[in-house]
């Protein structure tokens, strides 16, 4: 039987249209445009794609891993191999991760507008799925796949292959059990009835049913009344009886239980899997914080080297990049700006083999999504910022008119720039000379940015000095209110530096900086900014902790967001919240320019609130194979880390579960001590446990230790790049307390 998420796309013609499929064109260059058939499978959630390669089997992949359907010759490649009368018939479907994008040509520009739309609403439908139905999609699919003959019937072999695809290896002894008790027609293979009868005793979920049965004391059901003493007893939540009403009026799936205001165990549990029940906040998934204050009040989410795709010696550069940045609530992003030839800016990493990709197209990029988040659809209204890293000879602002200056002759604090682009860089002159009658005299014209601080190594800067590029004065009267100075120490700052002007550290100067002298770093980004990159020795395109430098007020600590890491994961989890618009605000100690707060040597202030954390670690779901082969099956464990000043960062781990990831249970205690919660942050890391080798990563996720909910909490899992799991998720009990 098809899920419950299917009907109600039932008969709509978009769905008729996938379902149909149809012949496109697929482009990889000029000369290379080969037709493919495209269309989607009776799960409804997989394309499969047909190949004409011999030894190549057809091609499929899910909905889920699709990241954006863009109409129009928007990709990179379509640019650069289609002419510019196939707009219209053409589109790209982008994928999460880092999967290569496909690009196709329809037959009419109506076909293209027919995909497109198409894709976009069941993908829509898709995500707005709840937790539960996406699991049943998933067994649904497993279903499927393991019905070899596609006879609608399972026979006791198809079941064992089942298993391994939902990622459980069970003793054969147990597997026989489970399907005698189902064959209730003694018929040698399950359906119908009998298939519905096996996916609940799989999906059983007996730590559940436990916590139900405890409070369901209305005739086995729970009342409103049942249902506020679950929520303020266990969830630590003010409830009242109207919020009983509305949960039992939105989850409850049976109408005959609705009608007696009573909330079912499969009401239960649809309403534990809702965004509004899970680990995070919901009041923080919004813009929650006051976002009137300067600049340097805040964390923002940064990123270097943005162009880069991969490694900064001979990777890839591309407008992709960009777009993937600024779709993961980056709002700063980097442009290494180089002359081009026929008078055209290029942005590639100098003095390297990575590749070269016009300024223009960048620009055009950074408009089209700088105010856009994770969905095309989300709008946030925060500025973003170009760090414009080199300086080129022939930039001016014809290279694209959403570049011009915007000036506020208050020069006493920053700006309000809703919707705004900052362009981050040197200036000729100080801002205040373009008040004045009188022209200044350019001050710092051959200064580069990698001058300012203080260059990455002196074979590089030796090579910088020989190629020392002008200025262009266009580019230097559009910086305005990020002007690029040297840092030459705090007392010089305080006395010389004006609050648009930034200075850029390199990590090991900032975190010496962090380690000998925090509190007076502190001070310093109260309203200064400070800007920090990855050492030049990172060719990898690998990344650093930005932890100790957030915990010294560093506002823009700038990561390469191409990397999947433990860092990246860190910074995602500190701009999950405030609707991840990339903004932060700092704790009011941090923004007090008279603060005595050092993260290093903890005294009494505001910043010291002593808590317990208590995490209980009870289950899991649906986890991925970290080995796509049908036979490999996960050992998993659980790690729960703490980040936050030095006191407060901590690691524990439950034992491994052998051959489970599909619903192994831990029930493992631990407690933490956290001193600092403003700045501390929560990871919960499931990794497949290797005995002879370094444990592999299956999924996390990552919060602000302030946005935990308390009582028993589905956690949403994560992929190594940062993608929602679509059916996996940890099960905890969270409790938070104040030490005595």
């Amino acid at each position: 039987q098809k899920p419950e998420g299917d009907t109600s796309m039932e008969g709509d013609p978009d769905l008729k249209f996938l379902l149909q499929g149809g012949e496109l064109l697929k482009v990889r260059s000029t000369s290379w445009k080969k037709p493919r058939y495209l269309r989607l499978l009776e799960d409804c959630k997989t394309m499969w794609r047909e190949s004409q390669k011999t030894f190549k089997t057809n091609e499929t992949f899910s909905l889920e891993d699709i990241a954006e359907v863009r109409r129009g010759r928007q990709s990179e490649g379509l640019k650069k191999y289609t002419e510019e009368q196939a707009e219209g018939c053409c589109f790209s479907i982008m994928f999460k991760g880092r999967r290569k994008n496909l690009d196709f040509i329809a037959n009419s520009e109506e076909e293209a507008k027919q995909w497109v739309n198409s894709l976009e609403k069941l993908i829509s439908n898709i995500n707005n799925l709840n937790s539960q139905q996406k699991t049943e999609h998933w067994i649904f699919t497993c279903l499927m796949k393991a019905d070899k003959n596609k006879d609608d019937k399972l026979t006791q072999s198809e079941v064992k292959d089942f298993f391994r695809l939902i990622n459980i290896d069970i003793d054969d002894n147990y597997a026989e059990m489970l399907f005698k008790e189902c064959d209730k027609s003694k018929s040698g293979y399950l359906d119908g009835k009998e298939i519905e009868h096996f996916y609940e005793l799989l999906t059983h979920r007996e730590e559940i049913n436990v916590i139900y049965g405890t409070y369901a004391k209305t005739a086995g059901f729970m009342s409103p009344e049942n249902l506020v003493e679950f929520l303020m007893t266990e969830q630590r939540e003010l409830a009242t009886l109207a919020d009983a009403h509305r949960i039992i009026d939105k989850y409850e799936p049976d109408e005959n239980v609705k009608e007696k205001k009573l909330l079912s165990k499969d009401g239960f549990v649809m309403y534990l899997h809702q965004p509004e029940a899970l680990v995070l906040n919901p009041e923080h998934k919004d813009v929650y914080q006051d976002m009137s204050q300067p600049l340097s009040h805040y964390f923002i989410s940064s990123s270097h080297n943005t162009y880069l795709m991969e490694d900064q010696l001979k990777g890839p550069s591309s407008t992709e990049a960009y777009v993937r940045a600024l779709m993961k609530g980056c709002r700063c992003v980097e442009l290494d700006c180089w002359d081009g030839s026929d008078d055209e800016p290029v942005i590639y990493h100098g003095y390297t083999l990575t590749s070269k990709i016009l300024f223009k197209d960048v620009i055009r990029a950074i408009k089209e999504y700088a105010f856009k988040v994770s969905l095309p659809s989300s709008i946030i209204e925060y500025p973003a910022a170009l760090c414009v890293c080199k300086l080129v000879s022939n930039l001016s602002t014809n290279h694209h008119p959403c570049l011009k200056p915007i000036i506020n002759k208050n020069l006493t604090h920053g700006p309000t720039m809703f919707g705004k682009i900052l362009i981050k860089g040197k200036r000729l002159n100080k801002l205040e000379a373009s008040f004045a009658s009188e022209p200044a005299a350019a001050d710092d014209a051959d200064v580069t940015e990698e001058e300012e601080s203080n260059g990455e190594n002196e074979q590089e800067e030796e090579k910088r000095k020989k190629n020392k590029l002008k200025l262009a004065k266009a580019l230097s009267d559009m910086v305005v209110y990020c002007k690029s100075v040297h840092f030459r120490s705090f007392e010089d700052a305080k006395n010389n530096q004006s609050f648009y002007e930034i200075s850029s550290f390199k990590e090991g100067d900032a975190i010496k900086l962090a380690e000998e002298s925090a509190n007076a770093y502190i001070r310093y980004n109260v309203d200064k900014l400070s800007r920090i990159y990855p050492a030049g020795s990172r060719t990898d395109s690998s990344n650093y902790n930005p932890v100790p430098l957030w915990n010294t007020g560093c506002q823009i600590v700038a990561l390469n967001f191409q990397t999947a890491c433990t860092d990246m994961d860190v910074n995602q989890g500190r701009f999950l919240v405030n609707g991840k618009s990339g903004y932060v605000l700092k704790p009011a100690y941090m923004r007090d320019s008279a603060t005595e707060f050092d993260p290093i040597t903890l005294t009494r202030g505001d910043w010291l609130k002593h808590k317990l954390l208590h995490v209980m670690v009870i289950s899991a779901q649906q986890l991925p194979k970290v080995n796509q082969k049908k036979s490999s099956i996960v050992d998993p464990l659980v790690k729960v880390q703490v980040f936050g000043v030095p006191a407060d960062a901590a690691e524990k781990e439950t034992h491994p579960i052998e051959n489970n990831g599909f619903n192994p249970g831990w029930n493992e205690n631990f407690q933490f001590d956290v001193y600092v919660p403003d700045l501390a942050l929560v990871r919960f890391v499931v990794e497949d446990y290797d005995f002879m080798s370094e444990n592999e990563f299956i999924g996390q996720y990552t919060l602000p230790f302030n946005s935990l909910k308390m009582g028993y909490r589905h956690v949403p899992l994560l992929s190594r790049n940062g993608d929602l799991l679509p059916s996996a998720g940890l099960f905890l009990h969270i409790m938070v307390l104040d030490a005595e």
